[in-house]
């Protein structure tokens, strides 16, 4: 893709000052030889009408000739020519026209040669003011028009590779320096990007970089034509995005005359916003993708779910039902038998489980679920659910530390009930048989807060709060039925809730979930024991 076509070309100083070199004669000599070329040879042209015309006509020819130098060549030019006809009319009066006698004296003839004089001062600056001003307006159309060329090629760029290469090109072509922009890494270095093969890569020294760094660092220009390292033959711009810093533009300038105008400077710091913002846009244009593609990868996740744990469900507590009137028939399974039915109860018990976890990760996924927020207590929660996972438990011995005189909560108690049932249930299945499990509550500020430990092996290191992701599993092949569903359905419920959760080791796996206190309603006060005595008066 060729990024610069159609781009202005704008032909640098320091070109100019090869073609000046290249000459023999300075430029500056050039122009004033020029003006005086042409002073002389209006003064061939006209000296000899002096016979037929009068002197002022004369002087006319001279006044258009320093006019027109002086919109050509400028303003010193044109003062050069109006002293060289000046005097090349006055020599022409005085010693060519012997037969009028006229002389420097004369006081009408030196009126006419003094207005010339100032006629030609006044067009001289006037006409260089104007050429001032119109190579002003052509130099700032040129920006202009180079901004809009690099904006409109930015505004198409959707990779960072890109980026680099369009702002590459506009500095190469705009300024005739080589450029390149640094782009830091996760950890915040700067490094060269890797050439593209079309242009000469940008070589940068150890100090060239640190140079680089120091004003990816601080957000401030260096280099060449600033107060920090000046004398480096690079200008390092920072490139200051809306967010953030988002590289730096590094400019190898061709000579020192090449950036002295305030102008020159202005268009490339405009030049490095331009990249920058391009970069922050290409960027969160990355990062809109992938939330895109997360968000449709979750929404097609949940469907499934949801309709397979739909259609499962029936079948599987049917199964459940049928496996414990297997173990409950009369007259008694033989032991062979019962072992059977009973590892088909317990396997028909995990899918249960497991059907009814994608349910509910579905559900809440989903926004079906609503709360029924009931102010309770939250030891009557942790009895029922230490019911509902016995068989889940087997043998354990699990020890609670609930005192008394907690305040009450306001909570789902079905849905805290299943945080507590999955705690329990993720302790039983990731510790031996012979493992201690310990429920407590305590108030924390303005939370109370239940926690479930277990002194088996822990959770892996660095991955605590990973654990509570979907389908995140502390060890991904594993033995141990489950689909990493547990742990994140908790988290859901307590952060609807408005809830914390977090896990820890502490000589094994420490999972803790707190609730807000929030402010319980005033209990009714018991109506007075004592019975109302009835008086009667009889007369």
């Amino acid at each position: 893709m060729a990024y610069h076509a159609g781009m202005p070309q704008f032909p640098s100083h320091h070109a100019a000052l090869e073609r000046d070199d290249a000459h023999p004669l300075p430029r500056a000599s050039r122009r004033y030889l020029a003006a005086l070329g042409a002073s002389l040879g209006t003064a061939a042209v006209a000296l000899p009408l002096l016979p037929v015309l009068d002197v002022v006509n004369v002087a006319m020819l001279f006044l258009l000739a320093v006019v027109l130098v002086a919109i050509r060549l400028g303003r010193g030019p044109a003062l050069l020519a109006t002293l060289t006809g000046f005097f090349t009319l006055v020599l022409a009066v005085d010693w060519f026209s012997p037969g009028h006698a006229h002389g420097l004296s004369e006081f009408k003839y030196a009126v006419t040669l003094g207005v010339m004089l100032a006629v030609g001062w006044i067009a001289a600056r006037l006409t260089g003011r104007l050429r001032e001003q119109a190579d002003a307006a052509l130099a700032r159309e040129a920006r202009t028009r180079s901004l809009y060329e690099l904006a409109r090629a930015l505004s198409v760029a959707l990779q960072p590779e890109q980026v680099l290469d369009i702002t590459r090109r506009f500095v190469e072509r705009s300024f005739d320096a080589r450029g390149a922009i640094l782009l830091p890494d996760e950890g915040g270095r700067l490094a060269l990007p890797a050439p593209d093969g079309a242009a000469r890569p940008l070589v940068l020294s150890v100090l060239d970089m640190a140079a680089a760094q120091w004003a990816y660092d601080h957000a401030e220009p260096a280099g060449a034509g600033t107060s920090t390292l000046p004398t480096n033959q690079y200008l390092y711009l920072p490139l200051q995005a809306p967010m953030r810093i988002r590289g730096v533009l590094a400019v190898r300038l061709p000579a020192a005359p090449s950036l002295p105008l305030p102008e020159r400077r202005a268009l490339l710091d405009a030049f490095a916003a331009l990249a920058a913002i391009a970069l922050e846009r290409v960027h969160y244009v990355d990062v809109a993708q992938d939330a895109l593609v997360k968000m449709e990868g979750e929404r097609l996740r949940n469907s499934l779910l949801a309709a397979l744990s739909h259609d499962l469900r029936t079948p599987l507590t049917g199964l459940v039902g049928l496996s414990e009137s297997l173990t409950l028939s009369q007259p008694p399974l033989a032991a062979p038998q019962m072992e059977l039915a009973q590892a088909v109860r317990d396997e028909a018990r995990r899918m249960a489980t497991l059907v009814a976890n994608l349910l509910d990760m579905a559900r809440l996924q989903s926004g079906g679920v609503k709360l029924n927020l009931q102010w309770q207590t939250i030891e009557e929660v942790v009895g029922s659910a230490l019911r509902a996972c016995r068989w889940q438990l087997g043998g354990r011995a699990v020890g609670t530390a609930i005192p008394h005189g907690l305040p009450l909560l306001r909570f789902d108690a079905v849905l805290v009930e299943r945080v507590l049932a999955n705690l329990l249930e993720n302790a039983a299945k990731y510790t031996p048989a012979t493992a201690g499990i310990a429920v407590s509550a305590h108030v924390q500020g303005d939370m109370l807060a239940v926690r479930v430990c277990d002194d088996g092996p822990g959770l892996p290191p660095g991955r605590e709060d990973a654990l509570f992701e979907k389908f995140v599993r502390g060890q991904a092949e594993s033995p141990i039925a489950g689909v990493g569903l547990g742990l994140a359905i908790c988290r859901a419920i307590v952060d609807a809730h408005g809830g914390r959760m977090r896990a820890w080791n502490a000589g094994g796996a420490c999972f803790e979930f707190a609730l807000p206190l929030g402010e319980p309603p005033a209990l009714p006060e018991p109506e007075s024991l004592h019975p109302t005595v009835a008086t009667s008066h009889e007369d």
